[in-house]
């Protein structure tokens, strides 16, 4: 696999990541079958995929211990990536956001041992506390990054002006942010600044939450639990307005001899040497899949197909407060 550097001092890493969530949580058949999952990243590291990326609220919790299971005695192969910030450790344990510089060590420590390792390669803020300064959240941070807890620091659906008040505090290494042909937002304001910084940018939920792959056609697919069952664009008549996007992901895929997933993710590296999916998966057979997209090169008349579709119909979030603030 081709390999990117993860802003202008990050780490070295293919440019095709691994999410980790849906094997523990949010998703249909989550913890289901941890084997299986454990296989995943095992094969995940054969091919070159190198950045994992998990949360502690995933589970909550048990992402990360399955992530720690899977790495041992390889934990040198991987660049492990989690967040926090949506647990309140400070109180009860309960969800909600705390970005207080108590509640970052309290929660690294959980993570660390989760993990069983010493050191987090990046470590995100999950989501904007509006009650903590993001300068204190990052004085925290950098002060882990001087004892060695930490190698690298990231941000997740922050606004621009925020992005650039951290960075003022210590360089910012990753932007994560839901950006696919699904999601296009980051381009208007949070890829020019990244860039413009110097800052990596992972797309989180690459194949718009399955969606791209062409798989799902009703929510009937999905488990009662599945939280996209609640998700807009997946609701009522959305769902349907939104499969005429996948159906012209998959005029190029036949095109090209490829799946739509594929194609959805191509388009995303085509972006910019500066930009390393992490589409998920508890699946061996689409992980390879997910990694082939590396290979696919599309020409300039595909992209500029793939660059005029019609935005989807309904947000991303039920809830969209918490977002690029």
């Amino acid at each position: 696999m081709k390999t990117v550097t993860l802003g202008t001092h990050g780490p070295r890493i293919g440019r095709i990541g691994l999410g980790l969530m849906g094997m523990s949580a949010f998703y249909t058949g989550n913890s289901t079958d941890d084997a299986a999952s454990v296989r995943t990243i095992h094969r995940a590291l054969e091919l070159g995929v190198t950045l994992l990326d998990t949360a502690e609220i995933y589970g909550p919790y048990t992402n990360e211990e399955l992530l720690g299971r899977a790495l041992a005695g390889r934990r040198d192969q991987a660049v492990i990536a989690t967040k926090f910030g949506t647990i309140r450790h400070r109180g009860d344990g309960s969800r909600g956001l705390d970005g207080s510089p108590e509640n970052v060590r309290l929660s690294i420590e959980g993570s660390l041992q989760r993990l069983g390792t010493d050191y987090i390669d990046i470590y995100y803020q999950h989501r904007m506390d509006p009650d903590t300064p993001v300068e204190d959240t990052v004085g925290a941070l950098a002060e882990l990054i001087r004892e060695g807890k930490l190698r690298h620091y990231g941000l997740s659906e922050a606004a621009p002006a925020t992005i650039r008040r951290a960075h003022a505090v210590h360089p910012v290494t990753a932007l994560q942010t839901e950006y696919s042909l699904w999601s296009r937002d980051p381009e208007a304001e949070i890829l020019p600044v990244v860039r413009e910084l110097g800052i990596g940018f992972v797309p989180y939920s690459p194949l718009g939450r399955g969606f791209l792959t062409g798989t799902i056609r009703s929510v009937e697919q999905l488990d009662e639990s599945d939280f996209r069952r609640q998700n807009p664009r997946f609701e009522g008549d959305n769902l349907g307005a939104n499969i005429r996007i996948v159906e012209e992901v998959d005029a190029v895929a036949n095109e090209i001899g490829a799946k739509p997933g594929q194609v959805a993710l191509a388009w995303l590296l085509a972006k910019g040497s500066d930009i390393a999916p992490i589409p998920g998966t508890k699946r061996v057979s689409y992980l390879e899949e997910n990694v082939a997209a590396d290979a696919i090169e599309l020409n300039a008349a595909q992209i500029a197909a793939l660059d005029a579709l019609s935005a989807p119909v309904g947000d991303r979030y039920a809830d969209m407060t918490p977002l690029n603030r």
